[in-house]
């Protein structure tokens, strides 16, 4: 299926590595020309060659810390006209109450619900001028099934759901649609950390941690990257022009919930 957005342009946020990578790939893929981000300059450079590597052009790079005024500030003075905007940042860590004091919170707020809100804020009217924009972000399986000990996550992306469910009914007429890719157990870094947490807990070795890890989605496997990329690549389609404001989970079918 052509989907309709070659010659688009993508800002992908925290795209060197994992979940951002795999969006910004199944988007050069499709013919869209993508800017991606990091704070890692080496770890920039080594995603947009294998970029290039596969599909011929390089994709431009931009160091910066989107956490801060300053660093979103150098992004989009670097970025240019954007009609793609994917959002997506490291959460906080696991935890519990006592652990989360104030700063904690500003900190998990600045990252995973501010960040992203005033990015698109600075991208959005453009968007409606030129009356094309998809905006996808990355959030959390959390946001539906919360957890105690991913509370922080939680409640900050949960704040970002909420603003960008308010805002698709508003840009939805200017063919700008805003939705959100909830993901649970896909094969990449942050699962590694898991095993790896796993085994030094229960004392077993990588293959047992993963499989006990795979037993808790009901695909009984993790998800690979590349459906996770793909499923952003079709949410900014063109053919994706009347879904707006929803929350995709890639879970395996884990989601026990009805809606």
């Amino acid at each position: 299926m052509d989907l309709g957005i070659s010659g688009r342009r993508a800002l992908v946020c925290a795209s060197s590595q994992g979940l951002g990578l795999a969006c910004a790939t199944a988007l050069a893929r499709e013919g869209v020309l993508v800017t991606l981000n990091s704070r890692n300059a080496e770890h920039l450079d080594e995603a947009a060659r294998g970029i290039e590597a596969a599909f011929g052009v390089r994709p431009a790079t931009i160091v910066a810390n989107i956490n801060s005024e300053a660093g979103r500030q150098t992004l989009l003075d670097g970025c240019g006209e954007v009609d793609i905007l994917v959002n997506n940042n490291a959460g906080p860590p696991p935890g519990a109450l006592p652990d989360w004091d104030h700063a904690a919170w500003l900190a998990a707020i600045e990252a995973n619900m501010l960040a992203p809100i005033l990015l698109i804020r600075a991208l959005v009217p453009a968007m409606r001028e030129r009356r094309f924009g998809r905006i996808v972000n990355i959030t959390s399986a959390m946001v539906k099934t919360p957890r105690t000990r991913m509370a922080l996550s939680t409640a900050a992306r949960t704040g970002l759901t909420a603003f960008s469910k308010a805002l698709s009914l508003e840009i939805a007429k200017d063919n700008v649609t805003i939705n959100n890719l909830l993901p649970e157990r896909i094969d990449t870094g942050r699962q590694e950390f898991m095993a790896t947490k796993m085994m030094a807990d229960l004392n077993i070795d990588r293959p047992e941690a993963r499989r006990r890890i795979a037993e808790t989605v009901a695909a009984k496997r993790f998800g690979l990257p590349e459906e996770f990329g793909d499923a952003c690549a079709f949410l900014c389609s063109a053919q994706a022009g009347f879904i707006s404001g929803q929350n995709l989970s890639l879970d395996g079918g884990s989601y026990a919930g009805l809606i």
